[in-house]
């Protein structure tokens, strides 16, 4: 009998141990988007540091930019561009965790050594060729 507490503790441990990867996932979402409102740092709602503009507000043109469309002047001394459209050009991907660059060359031009710290990137070489490395988090 002395021993069935340390018996209930060991089976409440082991029930806590397996139930927690259950606890560690991605919460839903608070809403379905939040297009951030430039004009209103003291918005209804802020996520992500910008304030939410309210849905009856929201229009096409909150997600739509042609600023990748144009192309980046080359004429520095790495011979690249950088063209971001990120919350800051584009109001409705705030809090969606997403932005995309394009990333124009002159000949032999060089994009910086750069980290994207929990975040992915995609290359789509759209005209002649593009040598790419990886370093790894151990330098190699």
């Amino acid at each position: 009998m002395a021993g069935l507490p340390a018996v209930l503790l060991a089976a409440c441990t082991s029930l806590l141990a397996l139930a927690t990867p259950l606890l560690a996932g991605e919460p839903d979402m608070v809403q379905d988007f939040c297009v951030a409102d430039y004009k209103s740092l003291e918005g209804p709602l802020r996520l992500n540091g910008f304030p939410c503009k309210r849905p009856k507000n929201v229009t096409a043109n909150d997600f739509f930019s042609a600023v990748l469309s144009l192309p980046g002047n080359t004429g520095n001394p790495v011979g690249s561009a950088v063209t971001t459209a990120n919350v800051e050009k584009v109001s409705g991907l705030n809090t969606l965790g997403v932005s995309m660059s394009r990333v124009d060359y002159a000949p032999w031009g060089v994009n910086p050594l750069h980290t994207h710290p929990r975040a992915t990137e995609i290359i789509y070489v759209l005209e002649g060729s593009l040598d790419v490395a990886f370093v790894t988090t151990g330098g190699t």
